[in-house]
């Protein structure tokens, strides 16, 4: 398999979470994006864990290019 990610969308995914903890897809091979569901399986690639505290708005990544991890940070616009 590829070293790169898959890049399943060149948005990010603007979602209102509660809190809790969440498993962001590093390889962009999950059908449950932006969450992991296990398809990295095989790859180098591992999920990253998303700690919210409070209820909030995030932008997480759908490109997998971020320099910031599961947090959107414009690298979609460069692809």
């Amino acid at each position: 398999m590829s070293e790169d990610p898959v890049v399943p969308s060149k948005t990010p995914a603007v979602l209102k979470l509660e809190p809790g903890d969440y498993w962001w897809c590093s390889c962009g091979r999950s059908a449950e994006q932006p969450f992991c569901d296990g398809s990295h399986k095989g790859t180098g690639f591992s999920p990253e864990k998303v700690e919210i505290t409070e209820t909030r708005n995030i932008a997480l990544c759908n490109c997998k290019h971020s320099l910031q991890g599961a947090l959107c940070d414009g690298s979609h616009s460069s692809l």
